[in-house]
């Protein structure tokens, strides 16, 4: 029985210790590789397929991963729900570290980036509607299940998607929240509008992992983002437990 759930899991989520694995699937795409493997597997009676999104070892940085050759290949496996797994820093007050967050909007800041599946050899130009950049009944499983565990989850922010490898500065987060942003991350674009392309209902678990730039004294390391990560990747692993079988 095909997949029709997929996983893609970011930053403290390279693998995904409660699946039941029953094989895994090299795809080659006409986009080129995917970041990882499409392992396959069972979580809570229902079959799932998981990517790690930089990779099975945490190489690829957030502007070089195949964000087309990975929303392809689970599209190409029959995947029509997607649950994106990503690590965030907090801009909002209420943003503290190890909070899962379900954003409702974002904003794309980041640039050169392939970002379309529809460029080339069109039969006419096509345009997706991204008013509800998020599936919104996807959202709200993710959201019932959080309520169900009692996780504190935050259920309305908008995702500030960020170029990257490095961090903000403390004026980009300055202007990030005058531009009405809550967190700020480095993957969330372009995959949300390739799967939007591709018509696959696709929602994002944001972890907190840290507080942006200029929000707390001294600078952020990644001992401290490991560290926060470990809390908030064990609430991630409760939440896919019980949303997977709704």
């Amino acid at each position: 029985m095909p997949p029709t759930i997929a996983i893609i899991g970011g930053t403290g989520l390279t693998a995904l210790d409660t699946l039941k694995i029953t094989h895994r699937e090299t795809l080659s795409t006409p986009y080129g590789e995917p970041s990882s493997p499409l392992v396959h597997g069972e979580l809570g009676g229902q079959t799932v397929v998981f990517l790690s999104r930089h990779g099975p070892h945490h190489t690829l940085p957030p502007h070089r991963i195949n964000y087309r050759a990975n929303l392809w290949a689970l599209h190409r496996v029959g995947v029509q729900h997607v649950i994106a797994v990503a690590a965030v820093g907090g801009i909002r007050d209420d943003m503290e570290p190890g909070v899962l967050a379900f954003p409702d909007q974002l904003v794309d800041y980041t640039w050169g980036r392939p970002c379309t599946f529809f460029e080339d050899n069109l039969s006419q130009v096509t345009h997706i509607d991204f008013t509800e950049p998020y599936c919104g009944e996807l959202r709200q499983r993710l959201i019932q299940a959080a309520r169900a565990l009692n996780l504190g989850a935050l259920e309305s922010c908008t995702y500030a998607a960020m170029q990257g490898p490095r961090l903000e500065t403390a004026a980009e987060i300055r202007k990030l929240e005058r531009d009405g942003c809550d967190i700020v991350g480095m993957t969330g674009m372009p995959e949300a509008a390739l799967a939007r392309e591709l018509g696959l209902r696709y929602a994002t678990c944001a972890v907190v992992a840290n507080r942006a730039a200029g929000k707390i004294p001294g600078e952020i390391t990644m001992a401290e983002i490991e560290r926060n990560l470990v809390e908030g990747m064990d609430k991630v692993k409760m939440l896919l437990a019980r949303v997977i079988p709704m």
